[in-house]
C-alpha cells in the first residue's frame, strides 16, 4: 500500500471559492436523486404507464450512478479532474434537457440515465479538494462540500413540491429546474476550477469497469425491483446468483490485469472497507427517514387515525427541510471535530445523534414538533457522516487513488439508500389498514412505520459498532502521509 510516486501538489493554492463552487456541483448531484421522487404518480398518469414501468425512472438514475462513478472517478485520478467534472455537468445538462423536453417514458429514462452519471461529480471534487486545499483546512472544506449533499436532497423534494402546485401540475418544469441548476455548475466550474496539476496517465482498465459494472447491476437491479417482481421470484434470486458469481470474476479480474481500475489491496484495506460499510448503514438510515417520514406525515388521519395529511409540498417543506437544513448547518461542526478528535470519534458522535433522533420517531412520531425535531437531530448525524467518511477514506489510500476510492464509497451510500428504498417499501405495503371506506387504496398500519424508524436507528447503532471496534487504528507508515497532503500527526489524528 506504500506508494513511491505521483506525490502531490506542494502549494496548495485552494480558497472558499473554490470549496463554494464544488459545493454546488455536489448539491447538484444529490438533487439528481430525489428529484423525481415526489412526481412519480404525476409522471405515471401523464404518461399513462404502470407503477412497475415508471419505477425505472428511479431506478435507470440508480444504475447508471453505479456504473459510472467508479469509472469515471478512476478516469480523473489519471486524466485531469477539471475536464473529466466538465464532461460529466454536460451529459447532466443534455439529460435534464432530454428529460424536460420528452412525453415518452423510453426517452425520459434515457435522460435519467444521462443524468445518473452526474453522481461521479462528488468524489471528482473531493479529489480535487484534495490536490487544492491546505492540509490543514482539508477537513472543513471536505465537510462542508459533502455537507451539500443532504441539502440538496431536501431542496430538490422542495422544488418538485413548489413546481407540480396546481391543478394542471406538469413533470417537465421539474427536469427544467434541474437543467438550470446544471448549466449554473458547469460555468461555475469551467470559471472556478483550476486545471489538475496531478495527470499520473495510465490505461483504462475496460475489463475491469465492465465487470464491475455487470455486478453492481445484477445486484441494484433485484434490490430496487424486488417489491415489484417478488423477493421469492425466480428472476430476482437468479439475479442475486449472477451478482455473487459476477464478483467472484470481477475480483479474478481485478487480481490479474497489470493496472487494475480498483486495486484490491486498496478496497480490502481495513479502514476503506469498513468506512465503506458504515457508507451504506448511512445510506440505509438516510433514505428511511426521506421515505418514512414523506408517507408518514401524507397519511389521512381521519382515515387511518395517524399522520398528519400533508400534501406533498408541505412534507418536503416543513417535514423534511429542517433535516436537510441542519445537515448543512452542521457540516462546519463536523469539519472542526474530525480535525479535533478524528474521523472515526466524529463518525461515532454522529451515529449517537443518528440512534437517539430514530429512537425518537420510533417512540413518538404523532407529533408535528417530535417528527421535525427528531429529523433535526438526525440532520446531524447525517451530516457528522458525511464529514468523517471522505477523511478516513483521503487518510487511507495514496493521491491517485482518491477518486475511485470515493467513488466506491459514494456506491456503498447508494446501495445503502436502494435497500432502504426496497425495505421501507415492502413493510409499508405488507400490514396495510382493514375495511378502509370504497375507492380508498391500500394504506399502511402505523407499526410499520414504527418498525421502520426502529430499523434505521438499527443502522445507526451498526455504525457505531463499525466505528468503534471496526475502524480501530490502522496507521500506515509516514510516508503515505506525505503522499496523501496529510502530515503524519493529522493522519493519525484521522485513524485514531
Amino acid at each position: 500500500m506504500t506508494p513511491t510516486h505521483h506525490v502531490a501538489p506542494t502549494r496548495p493554492t485552494g480558497g472558499p471559492a473554490l470549496v463554494l463552487v464544488l459545493g454546488l456541483a455536489a448539491m447538484v448531484v444529490s438533487m439528481m436523486q430525489t428529484l423525481v421522487v415526489p412526481i412519480l404518480g404525476i409522471i405515471q398518469n401523464d404518461l399513462g404507464t404502470s407503477t412497475s414501468n415508471v419505477s425505472w425512472v428511479t431506478t435507470a438514475t440508480l444504475l447508471s450512478a453505479a456504473v459510472f462513478t467508479p469509472l469515471l472517478g478512476r478516469f480523473g485520478d489519471m486524466h485531469g479532474k477539471k475536464p473529466t467534472l466538465i464532461g460529466v455537468l454536460v451529459l447532466m445538462v443534455a439529460g435534464s434537457v432530454l428529460a424536460a423536453t420528452t412525453s415518452s417514458l423510453l426517452w425520459l429514462i434515457v435522460g435519467r440515465v444521462m443524468q445518473g452519471a452526474a453522481t461521479a461529480i462528488f468524489p471528482l471534487a473531493l479529489s480535487v479538494l484534495r490536490e487544492e486545499v491546505r492540509p490543514e483546512k482539508l477537513h472543513g472544506a471536505m465537510a462542508l462540500v459533502s455537507g451539500t449533499l443532504a441539502f440538496g436532497s431536501g431542496l430538490a423534494l422542495v422544488g418538485a413540491g413548489l413546481l407540480t402546485q396546481g391543478d394542471h401540475p406538469d413533470y417537465h418544469r421539474v427536469f427544467w429546474l434541474a437543467a438550470v441548476l446544471a448549466i449554473v455548475a458547469l460555468v461555475a466550474v469551467v470559471a472556478g476550477v483550476p486545471a489538475s496539476r496531478h495527470k499520473p496517465g495510465g490505461r483504462t482498465d475496460w475489463l475491469g469497469a465492465g465487470t464491475l459494472a455487470a455486478l453492481l447491476v445484477l445486484l441494484l437491479l433485484p434490490i430496487s425491483q424486488g417489491h415489484e417482481w417478488g423477493w421469492s421470484s425466480g428472476r430476482t434470486l437468479g439475479l442475486f446468483a449472477a451478482a455473487v458469481a459476477m464478483t467472484v470474476v470481477w475480483v479474478l479480474v481485478e487480481n490479474k490485469v497489470k493496472a487494475p481500475m480498483v486495486d484490491m489491496k486498496m478496497f480490502a484495506h481495513r479502514p476503506v472497507f469498513f468506512t465503506n460499510l458504515a457508507g451504506l448503514l448511512l445510506g440505509f438510515a438516510m433514505f428511511s427517514q426521506f421515505i418514512g417520514v414523506s408517507y408518514l406525515v401524507q397519511m389521512p388521519e381521519k382515515i387511518t387515525g395517524y399522520g398528519f395529511t400533508a400534501s406533498v409540498l408541505r412534507a418536503s417543506v416543513e417535514y423534511l427541510l429542517p433535516t436537510t437544513i441542519m445537515s448543512l448547518l452542521a457540516a462546519q461542526l463536523g469539519g472542526m471535530l474530525v480535525r479535533r478528535i478524528g474521523a472515526r470519534f466524529t463518525l461515532t458522535i454522529g451515529a449517537v445523534f443518528g440512534v437517539v433522533g430514530f429512537a425518537w420517531l420510533t417512540g413518538a412520531h404523532d407529533t408535528t414538533a417530535s417528527v421535525i425535531l427528531a429529523g433535526m437531530v438526525i440532520g446531524v448525524a447525517i451530516s457528522f457522516g458525511y464529514a468523517a467518511m471522505p477523511a478516513l477514506i483521503v487518510a487511507s489510500v495514496p493521491h491517485h487513488q482518491t477518486g475511485i476510492a470515493n467513488g466506491i464509497n459514494s456506491i456503498s451510500r447508494s446501495v445503502g439508500s436502494a435497500i432502504a428504498s426496497a425495505v421501507i417499501t415492502s413493510l409499508l405495503a405488507s400490514k396495510t389498514i382493514q375495511h378502509l371506506p370504497p375507492g380508498i387504496p391500500a394504506l399502511p398500519q402505523e407499526s410499520q412505520f414504527t418498525l421502520s424508524f426502529a430499523l434505521a436507528g438499527g443502522a445507526f447503532l451498526l455504525v457505531v459498532v463499525v466505528a468503534l471496534l471496526g475502524l480501530k487504528s490502522d496507521r500506515k507508515p509516514q510516508a503515505d502521509a506525505v503522499v496523501t497532503g496529510v502530515d503524519a500527526s493529522e493522519e493519525a489524528k484521522v485513524n485514531a
